[in-house]
């Protein structure tokens, strides 16, 4: 892959598409085949594939193979679809589009959309331990480690269950920052560290990388912060008045210290990849783009 940021961007995307087509299943039966069918629904959206991005090109870094570095990218992805169909449910966010299409829960029924999102994260699992992932054991147990930690109750699963119990609550700006480092930053900082893991980095590369994702994962949900503010106040009183019931970094910050923290965040994130040079100017590149997106 070569070129400026967007092209890569749509190149990985079409990649992990075809890849994610051949991995996920088809069905035999009818209540089989609806179980599939709401699987690839949610998992072959359109969407940027950020974190997919992050794991190829991190790889990279470290000399990863192609193969090894598309497993563990469409794992990853998996996981982080699950997340998004299950957060995407009445009783949790409630929120009835995702990826601009009727969410799965609308799309299916609820039944089906949970059961989605757990065959889409037990997969995930079951790519990460196959042979073609890689082929030393010790690798492939710290890999799987690593994306159940980020996934789990000390990452993205945690993350979410203090999303949910802080409505109406004001939460301290570090409080927030502990709340999306659990529920974005996390699944970001394993996507690089997955490149790293299976490249057998040394320590001092592994952290560079994670300490690069976090940053940019806070950056991220900062930015994804100042575009929810701006849509609801453009286009929906609903929408800003649930989005006035969560603490954000808009209600901790302003507008105008968020956007400079978004930005003091990106020029940070830079810092860390200096150690690789030129092979990170894609990467450098993200944490640019991240601030300076409209989607």
């Amino acid at each position: 892959m070569g070129g400026d940021l967007e092209s890569v961007l749509e190149e990985v995307s079409s990649l992990l598409y075809e890849y994610m087509d051949e991995l996920l299943p088809s069905g035999r039966s009818p209540s089989e085949a609806r179980l599939a069918e709401a699987m690839r629904y949610s998992a072959l959206a359109p969407g940027k594939r950020l974190r997919p991005f992050l794991t190829l090109e991190t790889a990279k870094l470290f000399g990863v193979s192609k193969e090894s570095a598309l497993q563990a990218a469409a794992a990853i992805e998996f996981v982080h679809t699950y997340s998004l169909i299950h957060d995407d449910l009445p009783a949790m966010d409630d929120d009835d589009e995702r990826r601009g299409q009727p969410s799965c829960h609308i799309k299916f029924d609820e039944a089906t959309a949970i059961l989605a999102g757990d065959a889409l994260l037990t997969l995930a699992f079951e790519i990460l331990a196959d042979d073609s992932t890689h082929n030393s054991n010790a690798v492939k147990v710290e890999l799987i480690r690593s994306v159940a930690r980020a996934s789990g109750h000390r990452g993205m699963v945690g993350g979410q269950m203090i999303d949910l119990r802080s409505d109406n609550k004001k939460l301290s700006i570090n409080e927030i920052i502990h709340l999306q480092r659990l529920k974005t930053g996390e699944l970001f900082a394993v996507s690089c560290d997955a490149g790293a893991i299976l490249g057998n980095a040394p320590p001092n590369l592994r952290n560079m990388v994670k300490a690069y994702a976090h940053d940019i994962g806070l950056s991220f949900q900062i930015t994804d912060d100042l575009l929810d503010a701006e849509a609801a106040n453009d286009d929906d009183s609903e929408r800003l008045h649930k989005s006035e019931n969560k603490p954000t970094f808009i209600t901790a910050l302003g507008k105008r210290k968020a956007k400079e923290q978004a930005k003091i965040l990106s020029e940070q994130a830079k810092d860390h990849l200096k150690v690789f040079g030129r092979k990170a100017d894609l990467l450098q590149q993200l944490a640019s783009y991240i601030v300076d997106r409209k989607f």
